[in-house]
């Protein structure tokens, strides 16, 4: 039985990975553009990436794609598990991402007295889409997440094991790994 477009591990794989991968995208990018008093600051205009607005969102993000890689070579367990922590990572990407559009000037404010020498300053700011793009990357990634231990269930799994198997049920061992395997388990290869 063929999987649908869906839950084929090639396409799940793939849009788990684009999808954190648009997500850490969008950290290299201005998410905060701050205008300073002109009178007060030499340099009257910052643009603020977002690896600096919300520092979590970058690290989350390679968690997602590191899990969306695994989940490819991963048994039925170890997607769940997955699932949980690339679902995980996607809350925290839209929480973070929330907490600058909520409040750009909280989160500027680093970069605001690393620039001027002054914290605690006001300033004008103005959140970019970037932060809002991220919140949409990280929604499609959770959908992917949600979306693994259904897909696993089309799978099907290629290891040494499966291979142990298939081996003997049929016409014995494929190699000398197996042989040793079978040995483990208290069988007779011969």
């Amino acid at each position: 039985m063929k999987p649908p477009f869906w839950a084929r591990k090639a396409n799940l794989v793939l849009a788990t990975a684009v999808f954190a991968l648009a997500v850490f995208g969008t950290t290299t990018q201005s998410w905060i553009d701050v205008r300073l008093d002109p009178a007060a600051a030499a340099n009257a205009e910052l643009h603020v990436q977002g690896s600096k607005a919300a520092t979590a969102v970058t690290a989350l993000a390679l968690v997602a794609l590191a899990g969306g890689l695994a989940a490819s070579i991963a048994g039925r367990i170890a997607r769940w598990i997955i699932a949980a922590l690339v679902l995980l990572a996607s809350a925290g990407i839209i929480v973070a991402a929330a907490t600058v559009l909520a409040d750009p000037l909280g989160a500027a404010q680093g970069t605001i007295a690393a620039s001027t020498g002054i914290s605690g300053g006001q300033a004008a700011v103005s959140a970019t889409p970037f932060p809002v793009l991220a919140v949409v990357a990280a929604s499609l990634l959770a959908l992917c997440a949600l979306g693994l231990p259904a897909a696993g269930r089309y799978w099907k799994t290629r290891t040494k094991y499966d291979r142990g198997q298939t081996a003997r049920a049929g016409s014995g061992p494929v190699d000398e790994i197996d042989s040793w395997d079978s040995l483990s388990r208290g069988e007779d290869p011969t």
